[in-house]
């Protein structure tokens, strides 16, 4: 955008108001205990990562962390509706145990799926993360 291109003034602000707003966002997800909300926060967090790659002019970063992102998040929020549905409607994790006894084939591919989204060496979100820190590192914002 035109406004922001040029600006470093406006760049670096926006920048520290994604780090707040992360920040912010990760406080909250960690003193959540309802499934949904967890999932919904950390969304939260990719998508100031997602405007963050934006802002050091890299869009194809962006929408390669847009489309792993949804396709992963998606299947997360099936995997979690399916548990809330076989252990009769508790979303509390608290009141949640014995999930891999009581739904092995679910618990055992949202373990698979979870770590993917955190960056385990060759699988999609290591190799998507691991572009935009690189980025952010040696673009110019950033000197």
């Amino acid at each position: 955008h035109p406004l922001t291109s040029n600006n470093n003034t406006i760049i670096t602000t926006i920048l520290y108001l994604n780090t707040i707003t992360t920040l912010f966002t990760t406080i909250y997800t960690l003193t959540q205990n309802n499934i949904k909300k967890i999932i919904t926060f950390s969304t939260s967090n990719q998508l100031n990562l997602i405007i963050i790659t934006l802002k050091i002019n890299q869009p194809y970063l962006t929408f390669l962390h847009i489309y792993t992102h949804t396709f992963f998040k998606t299947i997360l929020f099936i995997y979690s509706k399916s548990i809330i549905h076989n252990l009769n409607n508790k979303q509390n994790i608290q009141k949640i145990n014995n999930i891999i006894k009581t739904i092995p084939f679910t618990s055992s591919y949202l373990i698979i799926k979870n770590l993917t989204l955190t960056k385990i060496p060759f699988l999609t979100k290591f190799y998507s993360k691991n572009l935009i820190i690189e980025a952010i590192n040696t673009c110019n914002t950033n000197a």
